[in-house]
């Protein structure tokens, strides 16, 4: 796995972290980049290959759920 350092802690739980993952997938193909969830102590970091994928999912992000640099 690439070196971590594009990603975001979500908390989020059922349907808004599967709304998420949608958009966190639209926005990496739209970016052509790869994005990838680890575990994280409190929710799920999710990361991309690109800084630019990254900004454009925390803008989503703050539309579903607490996100934070991670």
């Amino acid at each position: 796995m690439p070196k971590a350092k594009n990603c975001l802690i979500v908390r989020a739980a059922g349907r808004q972290l599967d709304l998420l993952r949608g958009e966190a997938s639209r926005i990496a193909k739209g970016n052509n980049v790869d994005w990838w969830i680890d575990r994280a102590e409190v929710g799920a970091r999710f990361c991309f290959e690109d800084a630019k994928a990254k900004e454009s999912f925390a803008l989503a992000c703050d539309n579903f759920g607490s996100c934070q640099d991670g």
